[in-house]
């Protein structure tokens, strides 16, 4: 019984510590809204040289802003997205990478 419950304890640890750092998929769909759709089209899908960012898994999203946030040039379009990336916090930038992995393009 007593493994069951140190199994069960961890088991919820997992679960809540999972959900408390992977952001919120509303916010950030409503942050994509406010710019990033210009240039990535609805729900990431990509237009013209700007890429397809829509099912992406959450850490490989998270590295890239955080990278152009720093302003490390990384791509073609790497001074427009340092200039988007600059004034995100990490709370935005969580929330961004938990609406871009639902992978919202594809439901369109």
């Amino acid at each position: 019984m007593r493994n069951f419950v140190n199994l069960f304890t961890f088991a919820l640890f997992l679960v809540l510590s999972n959900v408390a750092v992977s952001g919120d998929v509303g916010e950030g769909e409503k942050r994509y809204a406010v710019n990033c759709g210009n240039c990535h089209g609805p729900g990431g899908m990509g237009l013209a040289s700007y890429p397809k960012i829509s099912g992406k898994e959450v850490d490989y999203l998270i590295d890239r802003l955080n990278t152009y946030r720093s302003g490390k040039k990384i791509g073609p379009n790497s001074d427009l997205m340092i200039m988007m990336a600059k004034p995100l916090t990490d709370v935005e930038i969580d929330n961004l990478a938990a609406y871009l992995a639902t992978d919202p393009a594809a439901k369109r």
